[in-house]
């Protein structure tokens, strides 16, 4: 499924986020993960930051996980706390962000891209 440059990709069932997983790890990108839900406030805050750094690292991918579609996956990443941002290459776990942090992720994303 191709998705248009700059965008969030959005992973609504698990077969999905399987496939993006897939992709990633063949290409090698780094992979940032957006935990979110639809309740939450924080989540609601950063969204439109995520969506312009996506825009900005055109060559990071960037994907975001609902909670309440996906349990078994915001389970399988441990994640207890929304948002959560995992960072990931080749399917291996680099660092995680726990909260609705602006600053903190742009520093991540810079230190994960070299």
């Amino acid at each position: 499924m191709a998705e248009e440059e700059g965008a969030v990709i959005k992973c609504h069932t698990i077969e999905e986020w399987n496939e993006q997983i897939e992709l990633t790890q063949e290409s090698k990108q780094l992979v940032i993960v957006d935990f979110t839900a639809a309740w939450c406030g924080p989540c609601r805050m950063i969204a439109p930051i995520f969506d312009e750094l996506a825009k900005k690292f055109v060559d990071v991918v960037f994907l975001k996980v609902d909670v309440d579609d996906l349990k078994t996956v915001a389970q399988e990443w441990e994640i207890t706390a929304m948002p959560t941002f995992i960072f990931l290459k080749e399917g291996t776990l680099l660092d995680k962000l726990v909260g609705a942090n602006e600053d903190e992720l742009n520093e991540k994303i810079e230190l994960h891209m070299t």
